[in-house]
């Protein structure tokens, strides 16, 4: 799978009643595209993927597909019960996308042979390839990366654990496995802040929530990124995502919370998030809307 330019996570907008607002996510996933989205990933982490039933999930993989036109890879959310997994990955293979990342399984942690089971059940359920998600109930190790380098509908690594070491040694794997078409993807929050050190090990594509509240700080620092100007990139690092962190960590759940917040700032009306997560505090949100006018001043 090819994903040329940034990597684009859509929330997913709710009405006033609470139902996923279907003319308003077309909009946005189009105004993704519009700012140069390499990819568009629906019904992931950032679309509340843990909060969607399985039919949301499908329809707004449905939206995507029907808002992107082929104009870019789209990539839906499968994972959490396995039912509800196969469910979904049944559906996005039905609404046209192009493949899955499989994130973690619900709340139980199995063995590393259950893991195996699991994405391998969700690859047998829709002829699309997968991409792994490595984080919190499905951790792999670097044998078992090894051993579903095996399956060629298995084509990408996401870590979202943070440890450098395992990972590295996750990426020598499967480049020792001969297979040159896995995209390997750092799925840390607010990934920009450690892109630099996941680079380094041979990780070179990133997910960014930002995007899709702010495209304009998002694109720059990714073509910093991209061109190696280092002054660059670590000046919009030090002048928007590290105070954007520093939010982002005060609350759990505020990698999703203050991109829907963000949005709301800027005048799309995406509703609030759903439990267990939070909006942010009016005092949180107003220094929000500070942080995302100095990334605008830096430009």
């Amino acid at each position: 799978m090819d994903f040329r330019g940034i990597l684009f996570f859509p929330v997913t907008p709710f009405d006033a009643g609470g139902a996923v607002d279907h003319d308003l996510l077309r909009a946005h996933v189009d105004a993704g595209i519009a700012a140069g989205a390499g990819g568009v990933f629906p019904a992931c982490g950032t679309g509340e993927f843990h909060a969607l039933s399985a039919s949301e999930a499908a329809s707004v993989t449905r939206t995507a597909v029907e808002a992107v036109q082929r104009r870019v890879p789209v990539i839906a959310g499968s994972g959490g019960p396995l039912g509800h997994a196969l469910e979904v990955a049944r559906a996005a293979a039905d609404a046209g996308a192009d493949g899955l990342l499989v994130l973690p399984p619900y709340l139980v942690g199995g063995t590393q042979q259950g893991l195996v089971s699991y994405v391998e059940q969700i690859t047998a359920a829709s002829a699309l390839p997968v991409i792994v998600y490595h984080r919190a109930t499905a951790q792999f190790s670097v044998d078992v990366i090894r051993r579903l380098t095996q399956n060629p509908k298995v084509v990408g690594f996401k870590d979202g654990t943070g440890d450098i070491g395992t990972t590295q040694l996750i990426v020598r794997a499967i480049a020792e496995s001969g297979r040159t078409d896995f995209a390997l993807f750092n799925g840390l929050l607010t990934a920009e802040l450690t892109q630099a050190a996941y680079r380094g090990i041979g990780v070179p594509l990133y997910s960014s929530a930002a995007f899709a509240m702010i495209p304009e700080v998002a694109n720059a620092y990714y073509r910093a990124y991209v061109d190696g100007d280092d002054e660059r990139r670590l000046r919009i690092l030090d002048g928007f995502y590290r105070p954007l962190v520093a939010l982002r960590d005060e609350t759990p759940g505020f990698g999703v919370s203050l991109i829907k917040a963000g949005l709301r700032l800027s005048g799309v009306p995406v509703g609030s998030v759903r439990a267990p997560l939070v909006d942010p505090t009016p005092d949180q949100e107003a220094r929000l809307g500070e942080i995302l006018a100095a990334g605008r001043a830096l430009l």
